[in-house]
């Protein structure tokens, strides 16, 4: 009987070491990151009839005004706008820009580019309504039949054309947003109800709009320059919270792409120039406000203006919007 209790006495002893063991292991072990692997945007097999490179001199967007405004009054308008390809489409949550019109390539742009997009907005939010307030018009790439799924990984570029500070809105705040349109099944917050019977809850579809957005510092808004400048912000990490990428403190082209993995993250990549993305142009990955992406239905562009009748947003120029897949 002494031997069988001192057995298990010594079995305890080195279950306690094992498990003081790990404990030492997991506290001096790094912390695991998730950004471990990622897809470079730009790379794949192109998929040809989504995004456009604007090289038709015919290309013009028709407007269908008044523009929706779902986002505020639950109002689309239809019918929508649309680019006479059917490449480009006014958002249905949100209206599309004022002036969506091809134009010349700035200087320093795609090697061989005759044609880009031109966006700028003055009145943004309800038609006829004035806030005096940011609000936001969309430009919609279209998708084709969409629904990529994250196994393809899924991913996005183009080149953005960033102008000359003194003809910005003059305006601390975000004005370009190049994002994704992704969906996900996630559990919602509901409103507690009275009951003796205790429902389970159920994932519901769920759409969400990570992306990169770029925003103006007019001079001495940071507190580190008396000069404007801009910055790119990440939306977003983990719990749904903006973050900070490169400064921008010349004009001129950006390039800028996203990517989504088959583990449902999402990837961030700028740089300045033309040039093709490389993993050295990595800003972020993130699963935002904690969803794992499962399918990707497009990306689309943000316009941002004060909605005050007086005050145009700053001009934007993009070029090349273009989807790749991984196919297996």
């Amino acid at each position: 009987m002494g031997t069988v209790i001192q057995n298990r006495l010594v079995t305890n002893i080195n279950i306690l070491k094992t498990v003081a063991g790990l404990t030492l292991f997991m506290m001096l072990s790094p912390a695991p990151t998730f950004a471990q692997k990622f897809v470079i945007p730009g790379t794949g097999t192109k998929v040809s009839n989504v995004g456009d490179d604007f090289e038709d001199p015919n290309w013009k967007f028709i407007h269908n005004l008044p523009k929706a405004s779902a986002n505020i009054d639950k109002n689309s308008r239809h019918p929508s706008g649309r680019s006479n390809n059917a490449r480009l489409l006014e958002g249905l949550y949100r209206g599309q820009p004022d002036v969506v019109e091809r134009v010349a390539t700035p200087v320093g742009g795609i090697k061989g580019s005759q044609g880009s997009l031109r966006m700028r907005s003055l009145n943004t939010g309800v038609p006829g309504i004035r806030t005096r307030d940011q609000q936001q018009d969309d430009l919609i790439i279209n998708g084709g039949h969409g629904n990529y799924p994250v196994s393809l990984s899924p991913n996005f570029v183009c080149r953005v054309y960033v102008p000359p500070f003194e003809k910005w809105d003059q305006k601390t705040g975000s004005s370009f947003g190049f994002r994704a349109d992704l969906m996900t099944h996630a559990y919602k917050k509901k409103k507690k109800r009275r009951s003796f019977f205790r429902m389970r809850p159920k994932k519901e579809l769920e759409p969400y709009w990570p992306g990169m957005f770029i925003q103006f510092n007019r001079n001495g808004t940071t507190g580190k320059e008396d000069k404007h400048s801009a910055v790119i912000i990440i939306r977003g990490n983990n719990n749904g919270q903006d973050m900070n990428g490169p400064i921008i403190t010349e004009p001129g082209w950006w390039t800028m792409g996203m990517s989504v993995t088959p583990d449902g993250q999402v990837h961030y990549f700028a740089k300045p120039g033309v040039e093709n993305l490389t993993s050295a142009d990595h800003l972020a990955s993130s699963f935002p406000y904690g969803y794992r992406a499962e399918w990707l239905n497009t990306f689309f562009f943000n316009i941002v203006s004060r909605n005050d009748g007086r005050n145009w947003s700053t001009e934007w120029i993009v070029d090349d919007p273009t989807l790749y897949l991984h196919r297996r």
